[in-house]
Parts: C-alpha cells; structure tokens; sequence
C-alpha cells in the first residue's frame, strides 16, 4: 500500500543530490534516489561484515544473539513501520538504518573505545563518523569515485553525532553536513526518527539476549516500569505464561507502547509546530520524541541495562580482551605498515594512524583475533 508523504517528510524529487553527479536512474527502473541508496548500502562489503561484528556478546558467543547486522535489520523493520504511520519517508528511513552503524568497530562499544584510545593524539575515532567515512570514501565499487555516493539526506542521517573538533577538521569534506552543526539545524524528521528506531530496538533485543544468555534474571526486570508494567498486562491475557514465550510477549508489548506513544506524541508535535516543507523542520526543534512519561520510562530501562548487563563482570571481562587486543593491533601496525594490505596503504598516506584505525574498525570480530594470533604468537 502506498502512502502519501507529508509535506514535512524528504521527498525524492527534491533531495539534495550527490556529491558526484550521477545520471537519473530509467524511468521504467521503478527507483528512486533513497531507494538506490539502500541498494548500494545492501550490496557494499561493510554491510556484509555486520554478520560478524558484536552487538553486545561476541560472535563466537551463541548463535542466536544479535549481531550489528541483524540489529541494523531490526532497526530499519522498526523505523518502516514508523513512518508509515508519520507520513514520512519509508525508503530514507530504511537506507539510514541499513547504513548507520557501518562504522563499528569490532568487538562492539569495547573496541570502539580502545581505538578511540589509540587515537587520542590523532582526532580521535567516533563510529557515526567512521561510517560516513565508509559509505564516502573507504567502499571501492564505482569506477569514478570512492564510497557509495549517496544522497545527502542519507548521508545526513548516518552522521547522528560529531564533535566539534572534527567539524573543524573535516570542513572540507563534511560541507553542507558540517553546516547543520555549526548553525544548530535540526535533520530531517526520518533521521531523526532512524535515530530513536536505533534505540527502540537495542534497548528490546538487549533483554531478550540479556536473559537468553542467563546474564539478566527476567524477574529483576520487575525493578522497571516499562517492563512490568507490560508484563502485568501480558499475564492478565495469559495466566500460566512463563519461560520464553513470556518473554517474547511482554518484549512485544514492550514495542508496541513504545511505538504507539513514539507516533501520538510526535504527531501532537507536528501539529503544534505545523512545520509545511522539510526545511521547516530543520529550523524547529526535535519533532519526533516519546512523552515526557515514556521518556522517563525509557531512561530508567536504559540504565538498568547499562548497570546489570552492559557493566556485568562476564561482558566486561570479554570486552576488557577485546581491547588489550585493538591496542596490541594498532602498535603492530604502527611498527609494522607493510602488514597492512596494499589497498589501505594508499588510503590516508600522510596519517598512518587514521590508515590503521580504518582497517581495524573494518574488521569482523573473528578477523580480528585471528589477526591478533597470528601476530602475538
């Protein structure tokens, strides 16, 4: 069923563009300019390593947690189902949520932060810039250009966050996306709704991954509202519910109140600030936000998570491995360059230490300790 888009959400026909131009896709190819993007996004090698890339527990783990790439998936079903019911545009969201952790790191926020370490000296490493990095520069599929070439708006919405400094750094290349930061410009409503859809989902398949791997006892989630209150309702329709299927259910639950308040209170916004074109949007506040309530709710599930399974001993020991291995990896190629494969030695020539963290942050969790036992031993 096709859905009229609102005059707030990014439209196609108006996108704009990309930084190398490109000829229209045929008339009859049935593709608009976000469409391709998630095409191109699907088809690049980084989406492919995702398979292997940590979410929270390391891939070697158990076969049934989540990975980047199934989170990425996870979050672009949410965000769909999202904007169709804001008006917005299906095709961004889903491209944006595809793209938007291409810049992870191996061995998750582990990994991240031991690089972001190593890079300390050299303008740091953030992941939302790294993947922008990805999609612009480090792909190698076109015969013309670097990266992926996608829209702007696409590209925008992969580039949540960035710190001042590397604005300044990287006016050149960032242009117009730098711009956005520096006069306090809002993204379009489909970023910024990806941004929550990211959230949305982590924040549920965490738990479910949390008590699947015995970390998380299913009954100190009682300690949460969003939780409990959830469950309440799910054992008042089933009774003699337990076990997995009780879990399953009251996550479900979980989604659909999160989801249902995600859109009422983000309509109750739209119509007070009645924003009639895109750029309406970027000179208003965030318009796509949970209530106050929610919001509440929502925090207090996060920090529950962070203390009791983000910060559990097992993950924080795995994790802790996981770095002293980034660290040992980046001086071993600080040293030894010519271990680096032929096409990342070109990349970056005058910053050898951005050339190491692009191929490390590339790398899949299992590449990355293989790489480590070959050159520790």
């Amino acid at each position: 069923m096709n859905v009229e888009l609102a005059l707030y959400s990014a439209q196609a026909k108006t996108s704009l563009g990309r930084v190398h131009p490109e000829p229209s896709e045929p008339t009859n190819s049935g593709r608009n300019p976000f469409q391709r993007d998630r095409d191109r996004i699907l088809h690049c090698a980084a989406f492919r390593r995702l398979e292997y890339k940590t979410q929270v527990f390391l891939n070697h783990e158990g076969d049934d947690f989540r990975t980047r790439l199934t989170h990425s998936l996870e979050v672009a079903q949410i965000g769909r189902a999202i904007a169709r019911r804001l008006q917005l545009n299906e095709d961004l969201v889903e491209a944006i949520s595809l793209a938007h952790d291409l810049g992870h790191t191996p061995f998750g926020h582990a990994g991240q932060d031991a690089l972001n370490a190593c890079m300390h000296q050299h303008d740091g490493f953030e992941h939302n810039l790294q993947s922008l990095w990805v999609v612009d520069e480090l792909e190698e599929r076109y015969p013309t250009f670097n990266g992926l070439n996608l829209s702007y708006e696409t590209r925008e919405g992969i580039l949540k966050h960035v710190s001042r400094k590397n604005i300044r750094i990287h006016q050149n290349w960032l242009g117009a996306l730098a711009d956005r930061f520096e006069n306090n410009l809002q993204p379009s409503l489909e970023a910024q709704l990806a941004n929550i859809a990211d959230e949305v989902a982590y924040s549920n398949h965490d738990i479910d991954d949390g008590i699947r791997s015995g970390l998380l006892e299913m009954d100190s989630l009682n300690d949460t509202e969003l939780w409990n209150s959830r469950r309440h309702i799910v054992l008042k329709l089933y009774p003699n519910l337990e076990g997995r299927r009780l879990r399953h259910e009251v996550i479900r639950h979980m989604l659909h109140v999160l989801i249902d308040d995600l859109v009422n209170h983000s309509k109750l916004l739209i119509a007070q600030y009645h924003p009639k074109s895109i750029d309406d949007v970027r000179h208003l506040p965030p318009l796509i936000s949970f209530s106050d309530g929610m919001q509440h709710q929502v925090v207090e599930l996060k920090s529950f998570l962070f203390k009791n399974l983000y910060r559990h001993p097992r993950v924080v020991d795995v994790t802790h491995e996981a770095a002293t291995q980034i660290n040992f990896m980046f001086s071993f190629f600080l040293e030894n360059p010519r271990e680096i494969p032929a096409h990342f030695r070109v990349q970056d020539i005058n910053h050898p230490h951005r050339r190491i963290a692009h191929y490390i942050a590339g790398m899949t969790d299992r590449f990355a300790r293989s790489e480590f036992m070959r050159f520790a031993t």
